[in-house]
């Protein structure tokens, strides 16, 4: 196969090529650490491991060489992977781009993680995110800021931004992210690839930085793959999830087959009316292309109107605060850092970005909110988490996942709302897989979010291989 056919095959499809001599891992990972040398300047790779996983596709090869006919193999042996840098991996930085911990290196690895490289996967490097991991566009003091692929003077999202890069310049197959407002479907929609934020509990955030959520806010927090090709979500999903002692979140919830999931006769909702700014015509179009598509797989298309939905943003930020049990200035305490004051909050430059010395800022502002406006917000919240789970049934939601496709640089800070249409799953506590829907005429990628209810993630992904049979799925960006 030559280095155009490798970087479009699936994690599956490499790793059933390695197993059977067809290819080498180690012609594998050159290929793939090739393609991200060469999109290099999204700076989507915090760090990279490249002579590590050079030697540990070479140990790939050698197992599978001498595997006997009995022996069973990890299921992606030898196939490179890429992990967003704010989960931790023994030996790797894990500072999710804070100057003060540049030199910090994790002494062991994130349950998912560990379970994610366990299935042979070897890792080609951290990808970088946003400061905190605490906004829509990748960008830090310590690694600068990830452009993307499609255009580089566009955001590649964030706060799995690198993630998104990594994946959709074609130099990692799949890859690891974290979203709690929007951080892996929003890097996975402005970068072109599929994303996946599981259902509440399913899979362990333990081994962050910064720690997620300890309260009631812990549900709107998911650790999930990226993926170029839909079919590698659901085995990745099902490495990584199960209990785990040290995530009190995590709990036992079966995983359906996508397989099993029989689009004749679904209900597939398509939202109106749900925000007082709609989405621009084309990111509309590439919807109504999906829904048209599963129309013609059989499904029951309808539109529902969700104007409960416009006014999602306070309801999240009162959840989520509410429910953090500790603040943006309380992370940098309990990590021992100094937290910014407010001289440093105001000058220009310094350690902190832009955005993160607003949000920081605008911390001071939530003792003006009086309890009983509180308690409101959050029995809206709950009204609304019902309304959609209610809505969805056993059928699935189709929601585009931003306004427009990837904005310019800088075009999001300060402006919180934009997130809306992906945060509100997180408050819904429901599974949602992004999935690309081609280009549009200036060469930026389009997509949907498919969202099912809580425990049917085989649902949504199973609707994202359809959708990519039908309609093709993601699209390489060209080499400058």
């Amino acid at each position: 196969m030559t280095p155009p056919e490798l970087i479009r095959r699936s994690a599956l499809e490499l790793a059933a090529a390695i197993r059977s001599g067809e290819v080498s891992a180690a012609g594998v990972v050159e290929v793939h650490v090739e393609r991200l040398v060469e999109f290099g300047w999204t700076k989507a790779i915090a760090f990279d491991r490249f002579a590590q996983a050079r030697e540990e596709a070479l140990e790939a090869d050698r197992r599978a060489r001498e595997a006997g006919p009995d022996e069973e193999l990890p299921p992606l042996l030898g196939v490179p992977c890429t992990i967003k840098e704010s989960i931790a991996v023994a030996g790797m930085p894990n500072s999710a781009g804070v100057v003060a911990r540049a030199e910090h290196r994790a002494e062991t690895t994130a349950p998912a993680a560990e379970r994610f490289l366990a299935t042979g996967a070897i890792q080609l490097g951290a990808t970088n995110t946003s400061e905190l991991t605490m906004w829509v566009e990748s960008e830090n003091r310590l690694y600068g800021r990830t452009r993307n692929p499609y255009d580089p003077r566009r955001t590649a999202g964030g706060s799995s931004g690198g993630e998104g890069a990594a994946v959709g310049s074609g130099g990692s197959p799949i890859g690891l992210g974290t979203d709690i407002g929007g951080s892996i479907r929003l890097p996975a929609f402005f970068n072109g690839v599929f994303g996946h934020k599981p259902t509440p509990g399913l899979v362990p955030n333990a081994g962050h930085f910064p720690p997620g959520p300890t309260g009631e806010a812990m549900k709107m927090l998911g650790l999930g793959p990226l993926a170029r090709r839909a079919e590698d979500l659901m085995p990745v999903l099902r490495a990584i999830a199960g209990p785990d002692p040290d995530d009190p979140s995590t709990s036992e919830i079966e995983l359906g087959a996508p397989a099993a999931v029989d689009l004749a006769g679904m209900r597939v909702l398509v939202s109106e009316q749900a925000s007082i700014v709609p989405a621009k015509r084309e990111v509309r179009r590439a919807r109504e292309t999906a829904a048209a598509a599963l129309e013609a797989a059989g499904a029951k298309v309808e539109t529902a109107p969700f104007k409960s939905m416009r006014r999602v943003l306070e309801l999240y930020l009162t959840a989520l605060r509410e429910g953090a049990g500790t603040t943006a200035r309380g992370l940098f305490e309990n990590e021992g850092l100094e937290a910014p004051g407010v001289r440093t909050l105001l000058k220009r430059g310094g350690p902190h970005t832009v955005a993160t010395r607003l949000m920081l800022a605008s911390e001071s502002l939530v003792r003006w909110v009086p309890e009983r406006r509180t308690r409101k917000l959050l029995a809206a919240g709950e009204s609304l988490t019902r309304e959609i789970t209610d809505a969805i049934g056993d059928g699935v939601l189709l929601h585009p996942p931003f306004r427009r496709p990837a904005p310019r640089h800088g075009a999001t800070v300060g402006r919180p709302w934009v997130t809306n249409a992906a945060s509100v799953f997180n408050l819904a506590g429901t599974p949602v897989t992004e999935i690309p829907l081609g280009l549009n005429r200036r060469g930026l990628p389009l997509g949907a979010q498919v969202v099912a209810a809580p425990g049917n993630d085989h649902v949504s992904i199973a609707v994202a291989m359809e959708l990519e049979r039908r309609l093709g799925g993601w699209v390489p960006p060209r080499t400058r």
